[in-house]
């Protein structure tokens, strides 16, 4: 999807994040960049992923599975490769659970002995438009301060682990990575300094979004591109991580976790319901990240005609191309805008 369908609006993007939301991001990117490179989170520690990274000392498979899937080629052989590598075995036995591709992803890192090969090479077989890279060479943790976990709640806490952060019943105000200082991997730092458009978000705000500017070499390529950076909001509240939250405190907290990133634009819902004060909040916050926020229709429409949770690619790619010319034109004038369309 582009202005001229012949012609992609984007030159080089860089999405980084993981889960559904990275996946969501990939299937509009690629419908209106030439090149795509997808940033992956790497601190899974669940189900299939989290038994494959604890039994082979190898990173957590799945996210980077599901970012190699939503580039996979559209042509019929390589959709059902696609379908084969997102199966999952049932049963009760040793590979119940085990997503096929999760396996094959940990073979072919045994055989060619570089996870970033493993990679490239998954990529080729599958077709993929893009290329995708772990955000680290090192699987991580995610450790996270909670509070609201006991009778008095100026307690604060500190959960450990990707699966006890996100369905955690308390209230996460800050996470950091374990080991601390990781390094980027390869690949990941150059191609955040030559993109077009970087995307940040949708996903899991404390554990696949702002994981990604707790690496200081991520961190700081992202505050000296040239790119245009675009932050996309999740559609609803993440249950357990972000229960509650309104729109302004995605942005209050991810500006407390990187002071020194900003922004261009907040991709938001036209439909998400925000009152008239709420709207306001949110422009404010989005202001203080340097950024304006744009608003459409990203959102898949359900059988009722009403908003989903799932955002729809060619929606969401219209909106991130269309954010290209005007937020372009702020940075060479030299002035941010925050101006609510």
């Amino acid at each position: 999807m582009s202005t001229d369908e012949n012609e992609p609006r984007i030159g080089s993007l860089v999405a980084l994040g993981g889960g559904h939301g990275l996946s969501a991001t990939l299937r509009a990117a690629r419908l209106v960049a030439r090149d795509v490179t997808a940033v992956v989170t790497v601190a899974d520690d669940g189900g299939s992923s989290g038994r494959l990274r604890r039994e082979l000392q190898i990173l957590p498979p799945g996210d980077l599975r599901m970012a190699l899937c939503a580039l996979a080629a559209t042509d019929d052989d390589h959709q059902l490769l696609t379908r084969l590598f997102q199966h999952r075995y049932g049963g009760t036995g040793a590979l119940a659970g085990h997503a096929v591709g999760n396996l094959v992803f940990a073979g072919l890192w045994e055989l060619l002995g570089d996870p970033l090969e493993a990679l490239d090479t998954l990529a080729s077989l599958l077709g993929a438009t893009g290329r995708v890279l772990p955000m680290s060479p090192v699987a991580l943790d995610i450790a996270a301060e909670v509070v609201g976990l006991e009778a008095d709640p100026r307690v604060v806490r500190t959960i450990i682990g990707q699966v006890a952060v996100a369905t955690t019943p308390g209230r996460v105000r800050r996470v950091r990575l374990i080991p601390p200082d990781p390094p980027a991997a390869d690949g990941v730092v150059s191609a955040i300094d030559a993109a077009d458009l970087v995307v940040l978000g949708p996903g899991s705000w404390f554990t696949s979004v702002i994981p990604n500017v707790l690496i200081k070499e991520i961190a700081d390529s992202l505050a000296r591109t040239r790119a245009t950076k675009v932050l996309v909001l999740n559609l609803a509240p993440q249950p357990g991580e972000t229960a509650g939250f309104s729109a302004e405190q995605h942005l209050h907290v991810l500006r407390q976790h990187a002071p020194a990133i900003d922004f261009d634009a907040v991709l938001v819902d036209s439909r998400m319901p925000l009152s008239g004060t709420e709207r306001e909040h949110l422009e404010r916050a989005a202001a203080g990240l340097g950024a304006r926020v744009h608003t459409s229709e990203i959102a898949r429409t359900g059988e009722d005609g009403t908003m989903s949770a799932v955002h729809d690619p060619t929606q969401l790619a219209r909106a991130l191309a269309d954010v290209m010319p005007a937020s372009a034109g702020d940075r060479r004038n030299g002035r941010r805008s925050t101006e609510c369309r």
